[in-house]
């Protein structure tokens, strides 16, 4: 789910909470030391996330917050931002040439540069909220 949130729109909160959860308190955010990625050029994107990109030959950039039950990815086009919410359960990720993220039938490709490669601890903590999420629901007979 892809939301327009340039402005505070009263009606998302309920919507993104439901879907990824709620954000990290203060105090658990401190004890994880940081939950937010710093800005990220993206290179590619899927045919249906190419409206939310610059149009001109301009840089895109994003990043990503975690919340108790999946991520949110926040895409700068010009002063507009998008919001796009990917539960835990949606989420695949793939180290190809930078990171690619891949959900709900879109992806977006992060560049290989030095932004990716101060996010390199971020996606590691990413990994590992998305493997306890998971664990929850772990159902193999013993």
């Amino acid at each position: 789910m892809i939301l327009d949130s340039t402005y505070n729109n009263k009606e998302h909160k309920p919507l993104l909470e439901d879907m990824v959860g709620k954000p990290f308190t203060f105090l658990e955010s401190f004890k994880m030391k940081g939950v937010g990625s710093k800005r990220m050029i993206i290179a590619e994107v899927s045919p249906n996330l190419a409206s939310y990109m610059n149009l001109v030959s301009d840089v895109n950039y994003a990043n990503i917050e975690l919340r108790k039950k999946g991520i949110l990815i926040y895409i700068n086009k010009g002063l507009k931002t998008y919001t796009w919410a990917i539960p835990y359960y949606h989420l695949v990720m793939y180290r190809t040439n930078g990171i690619s993220i891949h959900a709900q039938s879109s992806f977006i490709h992060f560049k290989n540069n030095k932004t990716f490669k101060e996010n390199k601890k971020f996606f590691e903590k990413m990994m590992d909220e998305k493997i306890k999420h998971d664990a929850q629901y772990n159902f193999r007979s013993p």
